[in-house]
């Protein structure tokens, strides 16, 4: 698989088969993945890959705050500004429509988009999953740098015929993962990523992109 091809088929999958995920495959993955840039080669990301025995009890821990109804941990950096404009408001509002319109839930069915949301605290079913932090110390170019290598990451996955589903969403059950986990003090759990073969029994729509005058100036000599 070549690189563009890596690109244009990564997606965010949600929905996994139950195959496992062979270790030497994310072994390879991640060592390649370590190559991705930094600034100053700090290397700001530190991963935990959590499979088996581990993920399922994570799964379960999960799973029983939901139907408790706990509410979410709070949040430690903030996902979207309190205010978003144009044109990205449109483009989130345009992504919900088309995730939860995809699975026949309507814009005012609150409580349907909950249960839906709540299949990511399951890994959307898949085998394997990467947690991945940063040192709470680093400022916002190290933090890009994480971006670098989750990019990374998921183009490898590629390579080696797995997909992948980046969550933001594990941000608010940090506390849960945690307990599975354990990191060291100092460490902000920035997002989960769900790893593994897609299920291509579950049916899904492919997010468009903008097209490239709206987010590119060529300045030509």
């Amino acid at each position: 698989m070549d690189v563009y091809e890596a690109v244009t088929s990564r997606r965010a999958v949600r929905g996994f088969s139950d195959r496992p995920v062979p270790r030497e495959a994310l072994e390879r993955v991640l060592s390649a993945a370590a190559w991705a840039p930094s600034g100053s080669n700090l290397q700001p990301w530190r991963a935990y890959v959590v499979t088996g025995e581990p993920l399922a009890e994570l799964k379960k821990r999960a799973g029983e705050r939901v139907a408790a109804g706990d509410p979410w941990d709070e949040r430690e950096y903030e996902m979207y500004p309190p205010a978003l404009k144009s044109p990205y408001y449109e483009r989130r509002s345009a992504f919900g429509e088309e995730r939860y319109g995809a699975l026949g839930i309507a814009r005012e069915d609150w409580e349907a988009r909950q249960r839906a949301a709540a299949d990511n605290w399951q890994c959307f079913g898949a085998p394997a999953a990467l947690f991945c932090y940063i040192d709470r110390d680093m400022g916002r170019p190290q933090w890009a740098d994480l971006g670098m290598f989750l990019q990374t990451v998921m183009l490898l996955l590629r390579a080696e015929g797995l997909n992948s589903c980046p969550q933001m969403a594990w941000s608010v059950f940090r506390k849960t993962v945690a307990e599975v986990v354990s990191p060291p003090e100092g460490l902000v759990l920035f997002c989960g990523m769900s790893i593994g073969f897609e299920d291509v029994t579950v049916d899904y729509i492919r997010t468009g992109r903008a097209p490239l005058d709206e987010t590119v100036t060529f300045v030509d000599g």
